[in-house]
């Protein structure tokens, strides 16, 4: 690269929980600047989670992280051309893209999702991605899958 890495940006923490990863979180799931409305949508969807999972002795936070963690892909495919061919190359993803990812797939499906409200839908998709079901936990099954077949193009990781 011709000019140096941007520098990171410091992302602080939420009022509520004092966490940064649900500050990115929200602001993933954030639309136009409205990040008032985002935290809503949020700590909504973290009560509904409670109602809909009460014999779950954890914490709406907790269960959460794990259902991000139960949607977080392992290895990825990327795109390489070699020679004329275009191959699918299986690598494994550094760990801030892994939370990134699933934090993307967890909201994108939770939009997909027939519901009411948004918290509704972000409630349904985390219980279901905490039991390791719904559209987020079935795209990093696809994930893994397509990884495995081309692992055979393993050799051509950059």
């Amino acid at each position: 690269m011709r000019k140096a890495k941007p520098k990171k940006r410091i992302i602080l923490p939420d009022p509520i929980f004092n966490e940064v990863m649900v500050t990115r979180f929200v602001n993933h799931l954030m639309y136009d600047g409205k990040k008032s409305t985002a935290y809503t949508i949020f700590y909504s969807a973290l009560e509904n989670v409670k109602s809909k999972l009460p014999n779950e002795e954890k914490e709406p936070l907790e269960i959460w992280k794990k259902a991000l963690e139960n949607v977080a892909p392992q290895v990825e495919v990327k795109s390489r051309r070699v020679g004329g061919a275009t191959f699918q190359v299986p690598t494994e993803i550094r760990p801030e893209r892994k939370e990134s990812i699933s934090m993307k797939n967890l909201i994108i499906f939770a939009r997909k999702r027939a519901g009411r409200s948004m918290a509704d839908k972000l409630a349904a998709e985390i219980a279901d991605a905490y039991n390791n079901q719904g559209g987020a936990f079935k795209r990093k099954e696809d994930m893994h899958r397509m990884a495995e077949a081309n692992r055979a193009f393993a050799h051509f990781r950059f």
